[in-house]
């Protein structure tokens, strides 16, 4: 990019923008414009696909509504996105999840999700106990005599 134009966007990116990958979960925060009276409308799903960088950086979520699939692109610095959420971490496979829209049902959101570290993390050895001693057995009683 033309250094020049860098410098003028570069009061325009966002600095607060979470860290958020292809595959990740996530809730986008919209203010929309209904006449005179502004609201937050919340749109959640799966993010396929980030294209871009600097100002013209963009990404497109991805989810199921009412059985059909919909998907919006956000441009990351927009002001008019008010908050981007995280729900779900995950590791991407590829660069781009365009597969999931031929995917239908459950599967259109099977994505592999990131191990926390308390599940990938080796089980710690029990304390030793104290030993168990076990009683001797007792004899045997003998047959009576015939």
């Amino acid at each position: 990019m033309n250094p020049i134009i860098q410098e003028i966007t570069a009061a325009q990116v966002k600095k607060d923008t979470p860290d958020f990958k292809v595959g990740d979960g996530v809730r986008v925060h919209t203010k929309v414009r209904e006449g005179d009276k502004e609201r937050i409308q919340v749109f959640a799903g799966i993010v396929i696909a980030r294209k871009g960088h600097g100002i013209h950086e963009t990404f497109t979520v991805r989810r199921i509504s009412y059985g059909e699939g919909v998907e919006r692109v956000f441009p990351v610095n927009s002001p008019n996105i008010e908050q981007i959420e995280i729900e779900r971490a995950s590791e991407p496979m590829k660069a781009r999840l365009y597969y999931l829209r031929d995917r239908t049902g459950k599967a259109a959101m099977a994505i592999k999700e990131k191990r926390t570290e308390l599940e990938g993390a080796v089980a710690a050895p029990a304390p030793a106990a104290t030993p168990v001693v076990a009683p001797a057995p007792a004899p045997a009683a003998s047959a009576p005599a015939s």
